[in-house]
């Protein structure tokens, strides 16, 4: 499943120390199956570090090997054993409470539920008439890697993207071949070792966005061709 987590900064790996405590399921590394929503975390948190926010692809595998070494909970929707599991997750007085989880699956108690919360907290809100309101509410997804041994199931996605600069690299090889009467492996060797081809590969340059005659352009004034 290709799951998404929303940040201030890129996630290069991930560090479970530098994760936040009472949240929906404890303190763990967050991710969501919608891109959208990790989209809109990402804007919110990158604006209160004076950023334009990153979201990180991952590649989460449940298969039988996840689940043979992983002690996994699911939510399938909104439920009282949800709600009365968010609440001593994010009760921060409630220092006793600590589930043994590895990787906990299921909604997000997001703003708007949150505010209804705080009401159900309050006794306002009674929780038969709280857990009939969330029945309505849009579907949200989460995933908390909550130990060292669950994040053998997560993988981070390579963000460079493969299949276009092979798209850009198949025509400059072939005019390559034909404009200096080279074979082909010298003209791709020639190619793969030039910094166009490192700058092509670095998503941060947005090269691959372009039309392969440009790239092409910039090779041969590097080699001075």
């Amino acid at each position: 499943m290709r799951v998404y987590h929303g940040s201030y900064v890129k996630v290069d790996k991930i560090d479970l120390s530098k994760c936040k405590p009472n949240k929906d399921f404890g303190k763990g590394f967050y991710v969501t199956k919608f891109r959208k929503h990790a989209e809109e975390w990402a804007k919110v948190i990158g604006e209160k570090h004076g950023t334009d926010g990153y979201v990180t692809e991952f590649e989460f595998s449940e298969n039988d090997f996840t689940k043979s070494i992983c002690n996994i909970k699911r939510f399938d929707t909104y439920s009282e054993e949800w709600l009365d599991f968010v609440v001593s997750n994010r009760d921060k007085n409630n220092e006793g409470f600590n589930h043994n989880y590895d990787i906990i699956i299921g909604p997000v108690a997001d703003d708007k539920v949150q505010n209804t919360l705080r009401l159900y907290l309050k006794g306002k809100i009674a929780k038969e008439k709280f857990l009939k309101m969330l029945t309505y509410h849009d579907e949200t997804h989460q995933i908390c890697f909550c130990t060292l041994n669950s994040l053998q199931t997560i993988d981070r996605i390579d963000d460079t993207p493969t299949y276009e600069i092979v798209m850009i690299s198949e025509p400059i090889i072939e005019k390559l071949v034909i404009d200096f009467n080279l074979d082909g492996d010298k003209a791709a060797n020639l190619f793969f070792d030039s910094d166009t081809y490192n700058k092509l590969c670095d998503p941060e340059t947005k090269l691959y966005q372009k039309s392969w005659t440009e790239t092409f352009k910039l090779l041969l004034a590097e080699l001075d061709l």
